[in-house]
């Protein structure tokens, strides 16, 4: 068979001008997972990572840590969802200034100086909006076209591996949810329940974690979701 890791980016800058950079935190998540993975004798084939600063940064310090002689490609169809617009956009729909406060008193433009937890709260909410269908129209990339997107990107991961190849894949939460979903979901015939599932996954995705995915003859299953022995404390983050 062949393996697929979805690994979730380090922890990005919450709170700072550019999100998309590693934390010191993000920086060592990387690298413990580089040495974790290495210790397993895991060496693939191919790195795949999307065009993110924290995709490249992560799969830089995972290399580094791992010793890997492995060929990279980007593939932009890891990219994470724009989540500031839809945060943005969730903003509007409540009669709030988008570079402004929410109608609850919450600042989300740029997440400077908001509170881990509250913007947790206004991001489920915005993100039930965006997957609720109705409001395609309000956002850059709708919720139909980000699944669509994720599954191109998954089968092209799941056809690198072929039959006995290993893969890592780079990514951010919202992608390696949608990927999830989408492997225990695979008709999807319910859009309200793929949602849900996708937002059960992309709630607990832990910085740096692991997903494997193996590739047989009945296709790409889903084997293990959101490994993350090689964190503990401090490094051990959601966000």
């Amino acid at each position: 068979m062949g393996v697929v890791l979805l690994v979730r980016h380090g922890q990005a800058s919450f709170g700072a001008d550019d999100y998309d950079v590693l934390s010191e935190t993000g920086w060592e998540q990387s690298r413990l997972l580089g040495t974790w993975l290495a210790e397993r004798k895991v060496a693939p084939d191919l790195l795949l990572r999307g065009g993110m600063r924290r995709h490249r940064e992560t799969a830089e310090g995972m290399v580094a840590a791992a010793g890997w002689d492995t060929p990279v490609e980007v593939d932009a169809g890891w990219d994470e969802f724009d989540h500031l617009g839809v945060v943005a956009a969730y903003a509007r729909s409540v009669e709030a200034p988008a570079n402004g406060v929410q109608g609850d008193g919450v600042q989300v433009a740029g997440m400077q100086g908001v509170d881990r937890r509250e913007f947790q709260r206004i991001f489920e909410q915005a993100t039930a909006r965006w997957t609720g269908g109705g409001h395609d129209a309000d956002y850059p990339e709708s919720w139909p076209a980000f699944v669509t997107r994720v599954r191109a990107a998954l089968e092209r991961a799941c056809a690198a591996a072929g039959p006995g190849g290993t893969v890592v894949a780079v990514s951010s939460g919202g992608p390696i949810a949608a990927a999830c979903a989408a492997l225990v979901d695979p008709d999807g015939e319910d859009p309200a329940a793929l949602a849900r599932i996708w937002s059960r996954f992309n709630t607990v995705t832990v910085n740096s974690s692991v997903t494997r995915v193996v590739v047989g003859s009945t296709g790409a299953r889903l084997l293990t979701f959101n490994e993350h022995s090689h964190l503990e404390d401090e490094t051990l983050t959601y966000r």
